[in-house]
């Protein structure tokens, strides 16, 4: 962990100014799965004679993400959305990703050798596509975080650290009488608000979400995005989303990513080992209803994606 005296603490400094990340020459790539025989085919008819052992995922990512603001990553999909997300708190990490560049959250590299990960992730926590919850009871699920980072003093401190962000979720009033039940037994709406109420029972500063209502109905969707908009004056949430609509509702900012044709900047690329870049960064509603670029009027307007 980091102390409270060392210098890669800026980290957890609330006064840092903005922004909150900087992002600069950003690059993945991926370790590619063995080939197989129509792959290898498909490859030399494209005069590919080698094959590379990496997939190039994202391109020169360079940006920033303000404070306390909702930004939605949005693009058609394979273009490197949730990759992208993945960077923000170093999912990315392990022997398939390679990264270069530089992620900086006040002002400090989040990718420096020094930095605690689990450290990171608490502050900057995560929501998944697909509700999670773990098999545990409805209390414990949310109780989960603080026990493992000894974040309470008593039981009724707990009970209290648990109940407020189950009000934060907008889920306690639902669940109330009956805390310990499975989880699991919610249905899908609620089980996201739980992880949505589990990441914020450990305090972050930043949340990050992937597609957090594409397994919803229309009802729990408006639920989150409700939730979404309670939660923007006290968080910076990043959220990847497919749907063009929802980024314009609920979003202060929306970046659209897209595989470029490399010959024709104009066009999405038809290749598939086209990295994923950044074509254009506005608020979101502008995004939505009057982009500046022609592919992404394109994908908002359904063309392509």
């Amino acid at each position: 962990m980091l102390s409270a005296g060392d210098g890669n603490n800026a980290i957890l400094s609330p006064e840092t100014p903005k922004p909150h990340f900087r992002v600069e020459n950003v690059n993945v790539w991926v370790k590619k799965k063995p080939e197989g025989w129509q792959q290898r085919r498909r490859r030399i008819a494209r005069g590919e004679l080698n094959g590379s052992t990496e997939r190039h995922v994202i391109q020169n990512m360079t940006f920033d993400v303000r404070r306390q603001e909702v930004l939605a990553i949005i693009g058609p999909s394979g273009c490197g959305k949730s990759t992208l997300l993945r960077c923000f708190n170093r999912m990315n990490d392990g022997d398939n990703w390679r990264f270069e560049g530089s992620i900086k959250m006040n002002d400090f590299d989040i990718y420096d050798p020094q930095l605690d990960v689990v450290e990171l992730r608490t502050r900057v926590g995560w929501v998944h596509q697909k509700p999670n919850p773990f098999p545990k009871s409805i209390f414990e699920n949310v109780a989960y975080g603080p026990r493992i980072h000894g974040l309470f003093r008593s039981n009724a401190e707990l009970k209290e650290i648990v109940v407020d962000n189950l009000r934060r979720a907008g889920l306690y009033d639902e669940v109330s009488n009956r805390m310990d039940d499975l989880a699991t037994g919610l249905s899908g709406g609620q089980q996201q608000r739980l992880c949505i109420a589990r990441a914020l029972a450990v305090s972050p500063e930043v949340i990050l979400m992937d597609e957090p209502c594409s397994s919803l109905d229309p009802i729990a969707t408006a639920k989150i995005e409700e939730l979404i908009d309670e939660l923007r004056p006290n968080f910076t949430i990043i959220i990847v989303t497919h749907n063009i609509a929802q980024a314009g509702r609920i979003a202060d900012r929306a970046a659209f990513l897209c595989k470029v044709d490399p010959e024709n900047s104009e066009k999405p690329a038809k290749n598939e080992s086209v990295p994923g870049t950044l074509v254009e960064l506005s608020d979101a509603d502008v995004m939505v209803t009057n982009p500046e670029h022609p592919l992404t009027r394109g994908f908002v307007t359904g063309r392509f994606g």
